[in-house]
């Protein structure tokens, strides 16, 4: 039985590639080599590639990973090593109810709520970190922005957002990996005099380092293919911005949200091709975390 689901996952997923990989292929038989390094997006032009699309979805990705990994670490710690029992199942609970909330919802909040908060924090961060590259909001000529149109539907705000969607999949797997903890390393540890941080340093965060890693490359799966969130906070552009807090950003997920209603027959081969090379980075993220989580030692003993 086991088999047989494994083998029918994975005859889904090479379904899913085979039907990307022909509808794909009149476009990128026009596009060539030029679809990964090409900024604009205008296949009726028969020119297009998802070079802009693709560096704002890792951007994204990256932002996400930025706020979600401490989150989820020091959740996951609480859950695993710091309540109680009777505690530990409710926060359990709580955070998998989390995983449940419809992205639509995260992007309402993110859009009505959590951008307006945000301004501010960007405006200081630009002010006081512009030596920085990715941390300047600047016109066409150079010159600093502080007005607040500038900091609006960034990859800086739109991975905040991610990053919290993605935090209940990253703690569940860091939490799976601190709870197999063998209990004779623990009181070992607590006998020698150490103290329960110490015990965490020295014995949960060396065993689960295997679930740490493979929760984070999780977690930057799902922010990488995220779309509803993403499509309603940020706006469009199709150019590389290295400008993270300044006004203008895209993805692959909402490129294909955005045009996929009105597009034409070759339009829409260009988008299967966009979604090809999201879904092989994304299969390639989720594969590698799996390996890491398998060859770990809180991996061999699940």
């Amino acid at each position: 039985m086991a088999r047989s689901a494994g083998g029918f996952t994975v005859a889904i997923m090479l379904a899913v590639g085979l039907f990307l990989s022909i509808r794909a292929s009149s476009a990128l038989s026009v596009a060539g080599f030029s679809f990964l390094t090409e900024q604009e997006w205008s296949p009726e032009t028969q020119q297009f590639g998802v070079a802009a699309v693709l560096f704002g979805t890792v951007s994204i990705a990256l932002v996400a990973l930025c706020v979600s990994f401490p989150l989820s670490l020091g959740t996951a710690l609480l859950i695993s090593e710091v309540v109680s029992p009777k505690i530990r199942q409710s926060l359990i609970t709580l955070v998998d109810l989390m995983a449940a909330v419809p992205s639509v919802i995260f992007g309402l909040w993110g859009v009505f709520f959590l951008q307006s908060a945000v301004i501010p924090v960007s405006l200081w961060i630009s002010t006081y970190f512009s030596w920085i590259p990715i941390f300047a909001v600047t016109n066409e000529g150079g010159e600093a922005l502080s007005e607040a149109s500038a900091f609006t539907s960034s990859a800086f705000i739109a991975g905040i957002v991610v990053g919290l969607m993605v935090v209940p999949t990253q703690t569940s797997v860091m939490r799976e990996a601190f709870a197999q903890t063998p209990v004779g390393e623990r009181e070992g540890a607590l006998a020698l005099g150490a103290t329960r941080w110490g015990m965490i340093r020295s014995t949960v965060l060396p065993f689960g380092r295997g679930g740490i890693i493979g929760g984070t490359m999780l977690g930057l799966g799902r922010a990488l293919g995220e779309t509803i969130a993403v499509y309603m906070i940020i706006s469009p552009i199709f150019v590389i911005n290295w400008q993270l807090l300044k006004t203008g950003s895209n993805s692959v997920s909402a490129l294909i949200a955005l045009r996929y209603g009105e597009a034409s027959e070759f339009g829409l081969s260009a988008l299967m091709a966009a979604g090809l090379v999201l879904f092989l980075i994304t299969l390639v993220i989720n594969f590698t975390a799996s390996s890491v989580v398998a060859r770990s030692r809180s991996g061999a003993q699940s």
